[in-house]
C-alpha cells in the first residue's frame, strides 16, 4: 500500500483545525466569528481558506444543507505526532530533554499539570523495566 503523501498544514489551517476540533463541526460563519474575535479576519478569506482545506483533505464538508457544514478530515492527534516530530528532529535534534526542559522553563505549569507529568514519567520508567 502507497503512503500518503504528506499535507503541508499552515498555520492559519491549524487555527482553523483547532476551532473545528473543538466545536465537531462548524459552518463557515461560525468559524469566522471566532477567528474574528482573536484577530482581524475576512469572511471571504475565511471562507476561501477552509475550501482549500477541504481541497487538501483536511476538511470534510457536508453540502446537503443551505450552510456547508465542515469537519475535521484529520485527526488532532496525528497532527500534533506530526507537528511534534517535526519540533523534535528540527529544534530539539530529537531530545525529549531539552523539549521538556524548554517548554516547563517558558510556560506556566500548574500543579495539577506537574502531577500529571510525574506520573507519565513514572509509567514510562515502568514500561522500560
Amino acid at each position: 500500500m502507497a503512503k500518503k503523501p504528506e499535507i503541508h498544514i499552515t498555520e492559519a489551517e491549524l487555527e482553523i483545525l483547532q476551532i473545528v476540533w473543538d466545536k465537531q463541526e462548524a459552518t463557515v460563519k461560525e468559524v469566522h466569528e471566532i477567528l474574528g474575535a482573536k484577530r482581524d479576519a475576512g469572511y471571504t478569506t475565511t471562507l476561501k481558506q477552509m475550501q482549500v482545506m477541504h481541497e487538501k483533505g483536511l476538511l470534510f464538508r457536508d453540502d446537503n444543507q443551505r450552510q456547508h457544514i465542515y469537519r475535521a478530515a484529520v485527526k488532532q492527534a496525528q497532527v500534533q505526532k506530526r507537528f511534534m516530530d517535526k519540533i523534535m528532529s528540527t529544534f530539539f535534534k530529537g531530545s525529549a530533554t531539552q523539549l521538556v526542559m524548554q517548554a516547563l522553563d517558558q510556560y506556566k505549569t500548574s500543579d495539577e499539570e506537574l502531577k500529571q507529568i510525574e506520573a507519565l514519567i513514572a509509567q514510562v520508567k515502568k514500561n522500560k523495566k
